[in-house]
């Protein structure tokens, strides 16, 4: 049994607080409003949440839950803050923390007073960076010393959904906690032993950024459904069976498959399938902002590899990969011909590695593809390795090729990995 307090009366903190409850330890919940204090101490929810009132009630009854507005005694009769107050946007868009910033300061200066180990466990949904830096600094002004001693501040993200949060919060997909370690984590994952999902710990900026990314998943789902809702309708298909269907392939569709951040998409399908819906909606004056982004958004990340190379500085480049995926010679549209046609026009010498590509075995529209955008590609061309090696002064790493060796190792010079060079710090 641990000592918690839930700072924020709200959606998020009602819940965790009862549920906290439920679980076997003490609570005290936090709020400035002295109607919800009063309410959460009468045994009400002050929030409207199927299945939440049972609960509340029953860890008021049995003593394990209770209310104040008193921060300093909340901080006093606990040895966890759990905050779950509103981050809401401002008129820019940006998140507005002054809240947050008010509770992680009484918290500090509660602890400043009475000098004890405590964990300030952030619940509310915040950009990667705000945590480490601004909290931080708030946290650490009010203690009137630098972290440590005990006084640990990380991140516990909460996947809640009004109208189903008590059920998931003991169903969620998985409980994360962000931390500068696993012993400092520790403590936040224990609280979760009644909960029957699997447990990860990872740095504050990752935990921070996962939140943000599911929410803009289950957007982006939303907003491709309406796209293609909208399309279909024009098409006189049914949309809704579209999507059904769409759904029934867990092998690419619902799956892990694509979802790795890496280099650009490119061959002989999916670039010409977006532009002929794109197209079509055009004609049909369907405004399609989503799908209509994609492949510009996909030009941005060949972009961002020409500067990160370019920017280096060293003209010779050895380009490991040059099909658009491993296990085929099809170059069409494979963002490594775009890569490698820029970078001989800007002036450098490359040469390629790729086992599946042999120009003399090219045929039809894949030879024609090449003779307009590489023409030369044979003499760019190698056939092991260390002659690639030989050549280059820098190298690229674009595909699943590059798994047949260990390049870092045998390359003294700077080795860019588009797989993930791209996406990891």
């Amino acid at each position: 049994m641990k000592r918690v307090a839930v700072f924020g009366m709200g959606y998020v903190g009602c819940v965790t607080a009862a549920c906290l409850g439920k679980d076997g330890h003490s609570v005290i919940g936090v709020d400035v409003d002295a109607d919800k204090v009063a309410e959460v101490n009468a045994g009400k929810a002050p929030i409207s949440e199927r299945g939440l009132d049972e609960v509340l009630q029953a860890q008021v009854a049995s003593g394990r839950l209770r209310a104040t507005s008193d921060a300093v005694l909340a901080v006093a009769e606990s040895d966890i803050a759990m905050i779950a107050v509103g981050t809401p946007s401002a008129d820019d868009g940006s998140v507005t923390i002054h809240i947050l910033e008010a509770v992680v300061a009484d918290i500090g200066k509660a602890l400043r007073d009475n000098p004890k180990p405590y964990h300030l466990v952030i619940r509310s949904t915040l950009l990667p960076g705000i945590l480490e830096t601004r909290m931080k600094e708030v946290l650490e002004a009010a203690l009137g010393r630098p972290l440590g001693d005990g006084v640990v501040l990380c991140n516990n993200p909460e996947f809640l959904r009004e109208g189903s949060a008590v059920k998931d919060y003991y169903h969620p997909p998985y409980v994360l906690v962000g931390a500068d370690s696993e012993a400092d984590a520790a403590a936040v994952v224990d609280l979760y032993h009644a909960v029957e999902a699997e447990r990860f710990v990872t740095d504050t900026r990752t935990a921070s950024l996962v939140k943000y990314a599911c929410n803009a998943f289950h957007a982006v789902k939303v907003t491709f459904a309406n796209e293609i809702g909208s399309v279909a309708k024009s098409m006189g298909a049914d949309g809704r069976k579209v999507m059904e269907l769409v759904c029934e392939d867990t092998k690419l569709n619902i799956s892990r498959a694509y979802m790795r951040p890496g280099f650009a998409f490119g061959g002989s399908c999916l670039p010409k399938d977006l532009r002929a819906i794109n197209r079509f909606a055009e004609h049909e004056a369907l405004r399609l902002n989503m799908l209509s982004s994609v492949l510009p958004s996909n030009e941005s990340h060949l972009k961002r590899a020409l500067k990160m190379i370019r920017d280096h500085g060293q003209k010779k480049v050895g380009l490991v990969g040059l099909s658009f995926k491993n296990g085929t010679d099809d170059l069409r549209e494979s963002p490594m011909v775009d890569l490698v046609e820029t970078l001989t026009g800007w002036g450098f010498s490359v040469k390629i590695y790729d086992p599946n590509v042999m120009v003399g075995r090219l045929r039809g529209r894949n030879l024609g593809y090449i003779d307009r955008h590489l023409p030369h590609l044979a003499q760019m061309l190698v056939t092991d390795p260390a002659a690639l090696l030989e050549h280059a002064e820098t190298v690229v790493l674009c595909t699943d090729v590059a798994d047949e060796q260990d390049w870092r190792a045998a390359h003294a010079g700077k080795v860019f990995d588009l797989r993930s060079d791209l996406a990891v710090a």
